[in-house]
């Protein structure tokens, strides 16, 4: 008999949530509500706890046939007492999410950051899946990383290792949501792409992709990729800018823990091959020789349900 979890994985511009057969990976109903513009805590947890509601009455299932909650969130958090610390690109502040969900539906509640989840679910069911040591890199709203050593998470003294996206680039640099300057995120995250292309639109420049814009719609990963294919100038420029910072990035992730194989995810880099093969291939230009001839790259397998199958399996990884 299959065994079901719910998984949710909070981004800083989504909540994806859903119902996961724990024994094969798939994800049988799913959800996903925008975030960007929500502002106040207690709406966004009412938006996670809808999101559980609708996703059990789509699939017709009851919380009966639900095993446990998991959730992964993008910021610090505290896995122990299941608390959202501080969620910056999502206005969450000292949010005891696992107690609030218990109450709600008496279900065990598991808590995860968004890069440890989506590590988990590709470690499980995605590209991971065969190998013992590597370094997941998901680029989306921020950047972050998980690291994997021996088949097992790695998560540093204060639980927050993998936070590669707030190694310094550019010494006094643009500013980042964390509140330093100069951080990779800062530089080549989505958000980051996002921000350089409407500040050259503001400026002037033109581009392909304001065919694709309205007033009150975002620049989407789709607009970019099209952008990208029909050669234009300035969304060429931007993308290659990010590659050249995020395989810097890379290349010293590669120096100094010499991995074998490092796992690329998230939107953009699932989307568009073209900034997955510049980002590697300038890596491996960047890394010391020995290390670059050692290393192998993968997308990651699983796109953007890498992180609520990873957040559905969370006490699966955790018991082990």
């Amino acid at each position: 008999m299959s065994r079901y979890s719910i998984g949710i994985d909070l981004g800083g511009t989504k909540i994806l949530t859903g119902i996961i057969n724990k024994d094969t990976g798939e994800v049988e109903t799913y959800i996903k509500k925008k975030t960007k513009k929500d502002k106040g805590q207690e709406k966004i947890i009412q938006k996670i706890i809808n999101t559980i509601k609708n996703v059990l009455e789509e699939n017709g299932k009851t919380l009966n046939d639900i095993e446990e909650i998991g959730i992964g969130a993008a910021g610090q958090i505290d896995r122990e007492k299941g608390i959202i610390i501080n969620a910056p690109n999502i206005d969450l502040e000292n949010v005891e999410i696992k107690k609030i969900l218990e109450r709600e539906f008496n279900k065990k509640v598991y808590l995860g950051n968004d890069v440890e989840i989506a590590t988990i679910g590709e470690m499980y069911f995605g590209s991971g899946k065969s190998e013992k040591d590597y370094v997941c890199i998901f680029v989306g709203t921020g950047i972050g990383s998980g690291i994997v050593q021996e088949g097992r998470l790695r998560y540093g003294t204060t639980g927050t290792a993998g936070e590669i996206g707030h190694i310094i680039v550019d010494l006094g640099g643009r500013s980042c949501g964390c509140g330093g300057c100069g951080c990779l995120e800062a530089y080549a995250s989505r958000l980051a792409i996002e921000k350089r292309i409407i500040g050259a639109l503001k400026k002037g420049r033109h581009s392909d992709i304001e065919n694709y814009l309205t007033e009150d719609k975002p620049i989407k990963t789709s607009m970019i990729k099209k952008s990208l294919d029909n050669k234009d100038e300035l969304v060429t420029q931007i993308i290659n800018e990010s590659a050249e910072y995020l395989s810097s990035g890379i290349a010293s992730v590669i120096n100094f823990y010499n991995p074998s194989l490092i796992i690329l995810g998230g939107g953009l880099m699932n989307a568009i091959d073209y900034f997955y093969e510049r980002t590697t291939e300038l890596a491996k230009i960047k890394a010391l020789p020995t290390p670059a001839l050692a290393i192998k790259f993968k997308k990651a397998m699983l796109g953007d349900f890498s992180g609520i199958i990873g957040a559905a399996l969370l006490k699966e990884y955790r018991k082990n």
